[in-house]
């Protein structure tokens, strides 16, 4: 037996002993503090891993759309990172359980509020019902193509495959983006159904797609680490690190740009949001927002260096994802209250999503080879010059 098994095992072990001890601690948190409470963390972190899975699928497609030679190489991470879909799937399922106790549309006195009155045709459970079937239908089976798909590849070598991925990619640009504002208008602003932004999808699809290349850095880098990966070199590293450079500052300018026109538009009903956000306890946390999703990631990765090094890099990549874990946070919590919630209960279903979403990601790494052996368009990419 290796040196390694022993090791992979304790982790292994450690991970679903963290997961029993975040399934026992939410429950309890269901029995003891209350539902509510329950069902917005259930939704950050099911939102969470749902997205960073759905973030490295988009970037597996766009390599296919874009054509791109210089990341097929590194595909296999983005593929295996996207398994997070079948696990947050059915926890976004089981979160529909929770839509009667936490969405005010749903609560009988809306029926005498003008507003949701007027929203009726598009906030009521049955529509609500169909468009969440669609999305994780329209997501499983691009999922099933091309994780999948590639995995198939690798054993019959069939470039046929690499020809039908890149033909399908526009149709699933267009199914993506539809289904991640779907996502960001039924399951954050429908919190406060009064409130509306006309940006909040691609706010969402911002926040998706640079926190699904953080999470393609952490893996790249972690599989270099343990001498996986060893063609992948500095010039492939050093283009992912532009590529995220370059959406860090995508996703500063979309959120700026949301802020300004509510501000500017200065009208009551969509002020009240942010005002709630910005203001009282929450400042501190909305003040943490562009240092963790701008600030740190920018001065890391704005050098040569930075986007060389593994320490800027993986130092950056964390910085995203703690940020699009805030974000989130900084959504849907100020529906609770205006003051953040930090307990227990926050930290028990942090365990057990952590734990769930480590197991599946680990398990995914270790599932075909490590590079996409049977993509005719490899060879291509290993040879590929900045």
């Amino acid at each position: 037996m290796s040196a390694a098994s022993p090791r992979s095992s304790l982790v292994r072990n450690l991970l679903g002993a963290t997961t029993l001890i975040g399934a026992a601690g939410s429950a309890a948190v269901y029995c003891s503090v209350g539902r509510e409470r329950f069902w917005v963390n259930w939704l950050v972190w099911t939102l969470f891993l749902l997205t960073l899975g759905l973030g490295n699928l988009f970037l597996v497609a766009l390599e296919r759309l874009v054509g791109a030679h210089w990341s097929v190489p590194m595909r296999r991470v983005p593929e295996r990172l996207a398994s997070l879909i079948p696990l947050a799937v059915p926890l976004l399922l089981i979160a529909f359980f929770g839509v009667p106790v936490i969405f005010p549309w749903t609560y009988p006195e809306a029926a005498h509020n003008p507003i949701l009155v007027a929203k009726a045709p598009w906030l009521n459970l049955p529509f609500f019902a169909i468009r969440l079937a669609v999305c994780v239908f329209a997501w499983m089976l691009f999922y099933a193509f091309y994780v999948r798909g590639s995995l198939r590849q690798d054993q019959d070598k069939n470039p046929a495959f690499t020809v039908r991925a890149r033909r399908l990619a526009p149709l699933f640009m267009v199914v993506f983006f539809f289904s991640v504002t779907i996502l960001a208008f039924d399951w954050i602003s429908g919190l406060e159904p009064e409130w509306y932004s006309d940006m909040f999808g691609v706010y969402l699809f911002a926040g998706t797609f640079i926190s699904g290349i953080a999470a393609m850095v952490l893996g790249v880098l972690s599989l270099k680490g343990r001498g996986r990966l060893s063609d992948v070199q500095t010039k492939h590293i050093y283009n992912l690190g532009s590529l995220g450079l370059a959406f860090t500052v995508f996703f500063a300018y979309i959120g700026f740009a949301q802020y300004m026109l509510i501000w500017y538009a200065n009208l009551p009903e969509e002020v009240i949001w942010f005002k709630h956000r910005i203001e009282g306890a929450w400042q501190p946390v909305a003040l943490l927002l562009p240092l963790l999703h701008f600030f740190i990631p920018f001065f890391l990765l704005i050098g040569s260096v930075g986007k060389k090094h593994p320490v800027p890099l993986r130092l950056a990549a964390i910085s995203i994802l703690l940020g699009h874990f805030v974000d989130l946070y900084w959504l849907i919590f100020p529906t609770l209250g205006p003051k953040p919630l930090f307990g227990w209960p926050e930290l028990a279903m942090a365990c057990l999503f952590l734990g769930l979403g480590s197991l599946q990601i680990r398990r995914a790494m270790g599932r075909g080879a490590d590079m996409p052996v049977g993509d005719p368009l490899l060879v291509k990419g290993l040879e590929w010059q900045l």
